[in-house]
This record gives structure tokens, sequence and C-alpha cells, in this order.
């Protein structure tokens, strides 16, 4: 169970990506791999977790993938070992921010606003 200090710690992000036709000839060649369980790896391996795993369609077969971890380098790092393994390409990593967490940045900015002067102001 994760404690209240933790959870402070932990970010959200989103990664969506396209597979490259060597990974989509590969998932092809054994339509049965578990993805999942290869993301599951990595992200666990960086002390995240992943939240939820979604195929696409839209842009090509691709990938969404929203998961958590306690360091924010961690999850660059995440899309990069996939990208240099050249499962994928067309990258986005995207920070989510909980309802909790854009309060508390919409504070720090009412906080911050003073001191910003804006071009001709």
């Amino acid at each position: 169970m994760i404690n209240h200090t933790q959870q402070e710690n932990i970010m959200h992000f989103c990664m969506t990506a396209q597979y490259t036709p060597q990974a989509l000839n590969k998932i092809m060649e054994n339509p049965k791999t578990n993805r999942h369980e290869a993301a599951k790896k990595l992200i666990e391996a960086a002390g995240g977790k992943l939240l939820s795993m979604y195929s696409t369609a839209a842009d090509g077969p691709g990938v969404l993938v929203i998961f958590d971890v306690p360091d924010p380098n961690a999850a660059p790092a995440i899309s990069g070992t996939v990208v240099a393994s050249g499962a994928i390409h067309n990258v986005h990593l995207t920070r989510l921010w909980t309802q909790d967490e854009i309060m508390l940045v919409r504070q720090k900015a009412v906080q911050l606003r003073a001191s910003y002067t804006p071009p001709g102001g």
C-alpha cells in the first residue's frame, strides 16, 4: 500500500506511439505475443506501475500506455529504451496531472503572477 508521502511523489504519464514495421512483422509472426507483460516489466524495473495499456489504430497500429513513476527521469528513460529497441516510433510522452496536483499548480501560478511582466508590459 502506498502511504501519503509516497503518493505525492508519484507522477502520471501517458505515452503514445506507433509500432515500427519490423515490430509489426514480429507481432504478426506471433499474434499472441504479450506486449502488456513486456511494458509492465519495463515500467516496474523503473520503479513504476503500469496502469493501463491500449492498442490504437488512428495513425497506424500503435499503443497508448498510462503509467506512474516516482522519478520524472524514469518516463523518458522508459520511452527511450523502447524506441532504441526499434519497436516503436512517433512517440509522444505527456505528463498527466491529477486534480489535486493541478490545484497546487494553480496556487503556485497565483503566487508567481505578480513577478512576471508580459511583452509590452
